[in-house]
């Protein structure tokens, strides 16, 4: 039997004489606490005072309560199965409630809550009593989140109270089941105590940091959830937050301001103090006002992020942080951190591949063209039009006819798609890749011969054909150790469509992004006509300005609203490949798709054919167009030179002529993007004959090219793409294609010039992508699904060529 301590010493430690090697005496949590008071309080971070109840209070308490035993017991039972998990933690936590607290004990804490009540200048402190279990031989075991937490505890009576209450947690039914599940001895675990002076954020706001992206593993982030009132609605999920995402490599910039992302949350509800002892805390409605702002200003997500930056440094892992504002001093405060302990696990140099696990070849109901590597099931939903949207429900198969760009946010939410109509190229391929979600194009009659509701399988991991089974059958996943891809001379790049599919992707080993397009960031974040809100004050109708003034109401004017939002669009793609280089092609909408933006039609003309009409480069100087060019400019220039992402490259779209480019060039640097300046480098697509023919000319106004195969086969052979009547045509692998591309090659590079070529045809045809290494290509730019595969086949051919003695890319 153990004999109870006499020194207060034992039982009760100020949170300012702890560090983390005190896990096994009072718990990461505590321990923690004093960690940072100890050590971060000269760089700035502010922890509220406290003091910690140790493990070995809770065993004393236990023996002189004369209730191990009695415990024991109860436990063995559990395990027995003579009793339920329900019915064993209430007669586990009656016993330890009912018990008495050792004098000395009392006599510890009460002297301690004075000392911090008149730290504080008060009478009876209001504070945060948090529970933090440890084990004596497993000191560095995680029992977070098992336990209890009391907000708002005042006076020494219900302190003490408070702190029974937290030693019968440690058996409320889930921390039992916790230690059951990973065969932890319930009598070897002991809890101590956290007591910390409350920070009034019931009148401020609060929340959690995590120091890298909770969804994708991406270190480089850090996220910020925030909203009103104390902390526990945030932690227990009770609220939609507000999500701040900063990117952390350029936060010792003081020059910069590195938020790439704000995403209002609901916020519908706070916790504030409660109106006495029998209420502490209580659930409010907020106000109509907190719901449609943002909790925090722009200064204090830095400083946040900031202080997350420094407390992650210290720890040397990435992190789980709860903060919180006073209301009534406006101070932040840390109020506890952890390491993170999910994300941070798992590995990020892999990548699956997929295939069915099955005896038998089952039976094929559709077949098309593949998308993407992998496997996929799910209920079928056919749709003919958005119209029908409101049916699909997340996960399931997307079934219909073709998509446009008004299908993405739909596109987002399913597990698989399958179109009748389209080839490799189309719409619903593009954005399929890039999502990462597997799709079968051009299956002629999906629509007719799957049915609403049908359970099917979606196999694209088989090669060039994809391939829908009947059932939901099973498959295999595995992972593909990207350590072992060989280097290779010609950079590898890959092409992004949205932020979201930047960070999904960003543990692919390449060397930069080549193509990032601003219209998918218009279309899927923005939703309005750049005219319509650069000419916002000017609309004639009135139900259209009223709803873009409630769409941008969280901003000052419409146009803080698009330059914001399309900023931190193009910043997240460029964080997730910083530093390497991120070519970001302005708008290339053609007539047709700026329609459908709200405000579209009041802006745009119908043309017979807007493949050739007016898009790209010649929108961008035309009085029809150049105050919304205006506002992506400006877009442009917070994303390098504000938030500080200066390995953004621009490219231009669609220039058909040497005037064209010189004006577009001009028009820009009257808008603050001057090529040269502050290192900013403009590319040309090279997608119309007329590139490849004035080559050289193009390359004095442009400092590299991007060749745009799908177009530039297009206008050379004079075919539509999307023709299934003249598919068997449409090859970027012809001669007269593949004569302009080398002539491109040759010519820039003796104008020192790099070209690179985003497109599919390297992916799909092995023999072209020869043909480009071969023409001394400086990049491919790829979609991700595609990476790996091609990064193989070009090793073996730049050693082939190697021993050939042929010419690689050029340094330019």
């Amino acid at each position: 039997m153990t004999t109870p301590s006499d020194s207060a010493l034992t039982w009760v430690r100020s949170f300012d004489g702890l560090t983390n090697a005190d896990v096994s005496i009072v718990g990461g949590k505590n321990a923690s606490l004093g960690e940072m008071i100890g050590s971060l309080k000269s760089q700035g971070i502010a922890v509220p005072d406290g003091f910690a109840i140790t493990a070995q209070a809770y065993r004393d308490y236990l023996e002189h309560n004369h209730i191990r035993q009695a415990i024991t017991e109860e436990m063995e039972a559990l395990k027995e199965r003579k009793q339920s998990l329900d019915v064993t933690g209430r007669k586990v936590r009656k016993l330890i409630q009912d018990g008495k607290v050792p004098p000395k004990l009392r006599q510890a804490i009460e002297a301690a809550y004075e000392t911090l009540s008149s730290r504080y200048g008060e009478e009876h402190a209001d504070v945060a009593v948090r529970s933090s279990a440890t084990a004596e031989d497993l000191p560095h075991a995680s029992f977070a989140g098992q336990q209890e937490s009391y907000l708002n505890v005042a006076g020494v009576n219900e302190l003490l109270h408070t702190c029974q209450r937290c030693f019968a947690s440690l058996f409320t039914d889930r921390a039992i089941s916790y230690r059951e599940h990973h065969g932890f001895d319930h009598m070897s675990v002991a809890l101590s105590i956290g007591v910390q002076k409350m920070v009034r954020s019931d009148k401020g706001c609060s929340g959690v940091i995590f120091t890298l992206d909770t969804e994708t593993g991406f270190r480089d982030l850090i996220v910020i959830d925030a909203a009103y009132g104390l902390g526990e609605t945030v932690v227990r999920g009770m609220v939609t937050p507000d999500e701040y995402r900063v990117f952390k490599p350029l936060l010792d910039r003081p020059d910069k301001r590195p938020i790439v992302e704000k995403v209002l949350g609901s916020k519908m509800i706070k916790m504030i103090y409660g109106d006495g002892w029998i209420r502490r805390t209580q659930t409010v409605n907020t106000s109509f006002k907190e719901r449609q702002a943002f909790v925090l200003h722009d200064d204090q997500i830095l400083k946040l992020a900031r202080w997350a930056q420094i407390i992650e440094r210290h720890y040397g892992r990435p992190m789980d942080i709860e903060w919180a504002i006073d209301g009534n001093s406006h101070q932040l405060f840390i109020v506890q951190a952890r390491p993170e302990t999910v994300k941070s696990r798992e590995k990020v140099s892999s990548i699956k591949t997929a295939k069915l696990s099955v005896k038998e070849k089952p039976k094929i109901l559709v077949e098309g063209l593949a998308v993407g590597h992998t496997i996929r099931h799910g209920k079928v939903a056919v749709l003919k039009s958005m119209q029908d949207a409101q049916r699909f429900e997340d996960g399931q198969v997307l079934v219909t006819s073709s998509t446009d760009p008004d299908w993405v946010p739909l596109m987002k939410k399913a597990s698989a798609i399958v179109t009748d109509h389209g080839g490799r190229t189309s719409h619903a391929a593009i954005v399929s890749r890039e999502l990462g979600i597997p799709a079968v194009i051009g299956t002629g009659d999906a629509t007719l011969r799957l049915y609403p509701g049908k359970e099917v399988t979606v196999d694209c991991a088989q090669g060039e054909r994809g391939l829908i089974y009947g059932g939901l059958l099973p498959y295999e996943e595995h992972a593909l150790d990207l350590r072992d891809l060989p280097t290779t001379k010609t950079k590898l790049l890959m092409n992004i469509a949205s932020p979201e599919a930047a960070f999904r992707w960003w543990q692919i080993p390449c060397q930069g992004i080549g193509l990032a397009r601003m219209e998918f960031i218009i279309n899927n974040m923005i939703k309005i006509h750049p005219m319509a809100v650069a000419r916002h004050d000017q609309l004639n109708d009135g139900t259209l300005a009223l709803k873009i003034t409630k769409m941008t109401r969280h901003y000052p004017t419409p146009r803080d609203y698009f330059v914001d939002n399309l900023a931190m669009g193009i910043a997240q793609i460029a964080s997730s490949q910083y530093p390497n280089p991120v070519i970001v092609r302005l708008s290339d909408f053609k007539t047709n798709e700026y329609a459908k933006l709200i405000g579209g039609t009041v802006f745009e003309n119908e043309e017979e054919n807007p493949m050739l009409g007016f898009r790209g480069a010649s929108r961008y100087y035309s009085d029809a167009y150049e105050p919304g060019f205006a506002l992506e400019c400006a877009a442009v220039m917070k994303a390098r030179d504000q938030i500080g992402l200066d390995n953004l490259i621009v490219m231009i779209p669609f220039c058909r002529t040497l005037e064209e480019a010189d004006k577009v060039l001009e028009v820009m640097a009257g808008y603050g993007l001057r090529r040269g300046e502050n290192g900013l480098k403009v590319y040309v697509m090279a997608e119309i004959p007329s590139n490849i023919i004035l080559a050289k000319q193009f390359a004095e106004r442009f400092d590299g090219f991007s060749i745009g195969s799908n177009d530039l086969t297009q206008l050379t052979l004079g075919v539509d793409r999307d023709s299934e009547q003249l598919a068997h045509l449409f090859d970027e692998r012809n001669q007269a294609v593949t004569e302009s591309i080398a002539r491109l090659i040759q010519d820039a590079h003796e104008m020192n010039r790099p070209v690179g070529l985003c497109g599919q045809g390297p992916s799909d045809h092995p023999d072209f992508a020869e043909f480009l290494v071969r023409a001394g290509i400086d990049s491919i730019s790829l979609n991700p699904d595609s990476v790996i595969s091609v990064t193989e086949r070009i090793a073996k051919l730049e050693k082939a060529l190697e021993r050939g003695g042929a010419s690689g890319p050029t340094d330019a």
